[in-house]
């Protein structure tokens, strides 16, 4: 089971982070992703610095299991309001992407749990 929490954290932390790289970097298409949700560029640095500090908690977590906890609900979080700002603008194409990382975030609480 913990092998199955190791891979889930890196992956998604693996993510998290070139999701975080590509907004830094302010690339064509995040830019105009975060143009059509209505994002204000204001808000690019909470964003970035959201994916970051899931990451790292995802990662601390494999040591301090309620740290993993705690980043898992977070990450949970961040994704479901990710479909959820998807979906109100009618992008069907970003929700899905979303969507499975919301359920990705929900294995890793149920992997950390059982885990610990």
């Amino acid at each position: 089971m913990f092998v199955s929490l190791v891979v889930v954290t890196l992956f998604v932390s693996a993510v998290l982070l070139v999701s975080a790289g590509a907004k830094s970097l302010r690339t064509r298409h995040i830019t105009e992703q975060m143009s059509t949700l209505g994002v204000p560029q204001g808000m690019m640095a909470f964003l970035i610095g959201a994916q970051v500090a899931g990451a790292a908690g995802a990662i601390a977590g494999l040591w301090w299991g309620l740290v993993g906890i705690a980043a898992a609900i977070g990450l949970t979080l961040y994704f479901a309001g990710a479909v959820a700002s998807h979906l109100r603008v009618g992008d069907h194409k970003g929700a899905p992407p979303a969507a499975v990382l919301t359920v990705v975030s929900v294995a890793l609480i149920v992997l950390r749990f059982a885990t610990l």
